[in-house]
């Protein structure tokens, strides 16, 4: 491959339409489905029906135990009536056995409930996140704002999906159960009871779905993207503390928090005034049942066709049959809300996991080839930013041979850590092939290094999780990186610190180089890595990189690193490049009675070919 030496010079606001969640119709079952389904059919399958199974089972005990309770509590009542002593008593230990049973029944089964759903939580976020971290899509999500906050999506949107999900499962299951049992009561009783228990039922989810159903689930999934946008917002404050601290913010941020959290409360005030309306119907609802039966069946108890034990059992059978034909109506609120996060979590899905993905138009869009190879060279690279069409660089090509070291220089926003970007294969916009060698044999160091809240010795392996190197091994790497007494000074290699507010940027810069050693990489790119050291430090770290072998691409704007690279890469801006000989290359100056124009270099003869 020939080098050229030159080349022509040439998130989502709060206004952005959102996708509508889907209401409670088939659109809201599909959804549903696509989330769920995996976890019902692929490697938790066995697990998953064993538990249904066991849950449907304590489910019939619970509801067998529950008849039996009703059937009692109307023999009481009769005997009461009747002045039957015997016959009350005899009822009396026959509610006291079923109630043992029906305690230790009921405790379990909601133990067993919760059990389930920590298991299903467990699993979907195992999978969300390998769809999230896998090809780096959290980088891409980030970056393009395709959705909002996808950490809430993860932590709390799916706890909140399975906990329900299960929760509803059970519920309709259990009506359905609730239903066939105390309809054979109710029936036996009351054909007319039964009739009117329909036409109750029916009209009240019809009015429940036509009057509450889509607003109730809109607000519902505005408040959930309202509550994390302010929740973010406070999270910012708490990650920036210093630098907000240093400019004297207050003001601002608490203007921008201020901005979210009262989206908040107006979404809510919209929300909770629809709730109240939802309150007064479901109450007029179950508050006429508790008098309905009654009135049906008074002309029967005062003619003395029916005893009074048997109307008591009738409306006991009249409200649970009544409760399980009713259950939407009974669980509106939290149903719209469950319906809003589903609709959160397949825009996730779409995303993150491989076999949902639709494909979109930017796939159709050019983008740029990554080959392995066992160098690092770039052909006729042209690099756009992610959703631009504004070039950055327009077809560069050059070959770094090991050992070599570039410099890339050019003024701000011209496209130096745009370029690393796509090296690193985080940017993918553009046209032309980047040869690379295995991903694990390059090491990124950027300007601010990347600190977990963990051990000193994690942060200085890091991004591996274990390392063969012995506690020798890694202090004498701090001694090299200039950092002898740091591992005294915290409490040894396994010492727990926030190493963000404990260290200086200087210190963390020289940390990251200890990594470059701990995993010696045949690539080093350093975004501007030595920003916050000293002159002698940044010879020092720069020289044993160099003697190490690497290959280095660096940005940096001091002239004393120039000794440390053999070519440089100047950006011109518009797509405009030139390669550079370090050796006698000068960073421009200005001149004394003011800014001198940019010299026109005659670029040297290419010494990038492989």
């Amino acid at each position: 491959m020939t080098t050229p030496t030159s080349a022509p010079t040439g998130a989502a606001t709060d206004d952005t339409p959102l996708p509508k969640p889907a209401p409670l119709s088939l659109a809201a079952w599909k959804q549903f489905l696509n989330v769920a389904k995996p976890y019902w059919l692929e490697d938790e399958r066995k697990k998953a029906w064993t538990l249904l199974l066991l849950l449907i089972v304590l489910m019939l005990v619970d509801t067998k135990l529950a008849v039996m309770l009703n059937n009692q509590t109307g023999e009481l009542t009769s005997a009461l009536a009747a002045k039957n002593g015997g016959r009350f008593w005899t009822s009396v230990r026959a509610c006291l056995l079923i109630v043992a049973l029906a305690v230790p029944t009921y405790a379990f089964y909601y133990y067993m409930r919760d059990v389930f759903a920590n298991q299903w939580r467990r699993w979907l976020t195992g999978r969300f996140l390998d769809g999230y971290l896998k090809g780096r899509k959290y980088y891409e999500l980030g970056s393009s704002g395709e959705i909002d906050n996808p950490d809430q999506r993860i932590s709390e949107d799916i706890n909140t999906f399975t906990g329900r999900s299960i929760n509803f499962l059970l519920i309709f299951l259990g009506s359905i159960m609730q239903l066939v049992a105390f309809s054979a009561v109710l029936w036996s009783i009351s054909h007319v009871l039964v009739a009117v228990l329909v036409a109750y039922a029916v009209t009240g989810n019809i009015v429940a779905l036509y009057f509450f159903g889509s607003p109730l689930i809109q607000l519902n999934f505005w408040q959930l993207r309202r509550e994390a946008d302010f929740r973010f917002s406070l999270m910012r404050l708490r990650e920036n503390a210093e630098s907000i601290a240093f400019y004297r913010g207050e003001a601002q941020e608490r203007t921008h928090i201020d901005h979210t959290f009262d989206k908040v409360i107006r979404n809510y005030a919209r929300l909770i005034k629809k709730q109240r309306s939802l309150n007064f119907f479901q109450r007029t609802f179950s508050q006429l049942t508790v008098v309905l039966p009654y009135v049906i069946l008074a002309g029967g108890v005062l003619s003395g066709e029916l005893e009074v034990g048997r109307a008591t059992q009738a409306a006991g059978a009249f409200t649970a049959v009544l409760g399980a034909v009713g259950v939407i109506v009974d669980n509106f609120e939290s149903l719209s809300r469950f319906v809003a996060g589903i609709g959160r979590l397949q825009a996730l899905s779409n995303l993150v996991l491989p076999a949902t993905q639709p494909a979109t138009a930017a796939a159709e869009r050019p983008r740029i080839e990554l080959r392995p190879c066992t160098h690092l060279a770039l052909e006729s690279l042209t690099l756009c930013p992610p959703q631009s069409d504004r070039v950055l660089i327009k077809e560069l090509s050059l070959v770094l041979k090991p050992g070599d070291a570039l410099l890339i220089t050019g003024d701000s926003g011209c496209g130096k850590s745009s370029l690393l970007r796509a090296i690193a294969g985080l940017w993918h916009e553009g046209s032309g092939v980047i040869h690379h060698p295995p991903i694990e044999d390059v090491f990124f160091l950027p300007q601010q290094p990347y600190l977990q809240s963990s051990t000193l010795r994690s942060q200085l392996i890091y991004p591996s999780v274990r390392t063969d190197l012995s506690d020798e091994q890694l202090l004498e790497i701090l001694e090299l990186v200039h950092l002898p007494r740091l591992a005294e000074r915290v409490g040894g290699l396994d010492a727990v610190q926030d190493w963000e507010k404990l260290l200086s940027v200087g210190e963390q810069q020289r940390l990251a180089f200890g990594r470059v050693l701990v995993h010696k990489p045949h690539i080093v790119i350093l975004d501007e890595a030595t920003s916050a050291l000293d002159s002698g430090n940044e010879a020092s770290l720069y020289a044993r990189l160099r003697d190490s072998g690497a290959t280095l691409v660096s940005i940096a704007h001091r002239a004393g690193v120039l000794r440390h690279h053999t070519h440089v890469l100047q950006l011109k801006g518009d797509g405009g490049w030139e390669v550079h000989e370090a050796n006698g290359y000068q960073f421009d100056k200005p001149a004394a009675n003011g800014p001198a124009p940019t010299p026109v270099r005659q670029p040297v003869a290419a010494t990038f070919v492989g």
